[in-house]
C-alpha cells in the first residue's frame, strides 16, 4: 500500500536542488552540480525522458528516470519498431522503502510511455543487485537476459 503522504511531482526548474541530491544518492561518482547541469537538457526533453521526484510531507526522498529508446532494447519484443521506456535510474531513500514510492513512480511513468505510444517498458540491475531485482519483480517487471560485459584494453 502506497504512503498516502507520497506525492510524486516532474523534474522543474525549481526542483533542480533536491533532483541533483537525489541524483548525487543514486550515483555518487558524479558531483551535485554535475547532476544540475543535466538538468536544463532534461527539462527540455519532456516528450524523450521521463524525470519525477517523490515528496513524502515536504522532503524530496526518490528519483526515477525513464527514456525512452527508440533502438534495440534487449528482451523486449516491440523494439525497434516501437520506442521502449526505459528505467534509467531509479532511487529511494531507504528510510521511505517498502511504503508504495516505486510504485507510484513507475505507474506515472508508465502512463507516459503509453502517451508516447510504447508498449513496454524495461530496465536493468546490475546482477549481484538482488534487492533491484526483487523491487523490479514486486513491480511486475520479468527478466528476460542476463548479459556479463566485457573489454580488452587497446591503449598502447
Amino acid at each position: 500500500m502506497a504512503d498516502v503522504s507520497a506525492e510524486i511531482v516532474s523534474l522543474s526548474p525549481a526542483r533542480v536542488d533536491a533532483w541533483s541530491a537525489l541524483r548525487h544518492d543514486l550515483w555518487p561518482d558524479a558531483s551535485v552540480a554535475e547532476h544540475a547541469r543535466e538538468a536544463a537538457h532534461l527539462i527540455a526533453q519532456a516528450d524523450a525522458c521521463c524525470v519525477l521526484l517523490a515528496t513524502c510531507k515536504d522532503e524530496f526522498v526518490g528519483v526515477a528516470e525513464a527514456a525512452l529508446r527508440r533502438d534495440y532494447v534487449n528482451g523486449c519484443d516491440t523494439s525497434p519498431l516501437l520506442p521502449v521506456a526505459f528505467l534509467e535510474g531509479f532511487f529511494v531513500r531507504p528510510s521511505f522503502r517498502r511504503r508504495g514510492i516505486a510504485r507510484l513512480q513507475c505507474e506515472r511513468i508508465a502512463a507516459w510511455a503509453r502517451r508516447q505510444g510504447a508498449r513496454e517498458f524495461a530496465s536493468g540491475a546490475l546482477v549481484d543487485n538482488t534487492a533491484s531485482h526483487a523491487m523490479h519483480r514486486a513491480l511486475g517487471f520479468s527478466g528476460t537476459q542476463r548479459v556479463v560485459f566485457f573489454r580488452k584494453d587497446l591503449s598502447p
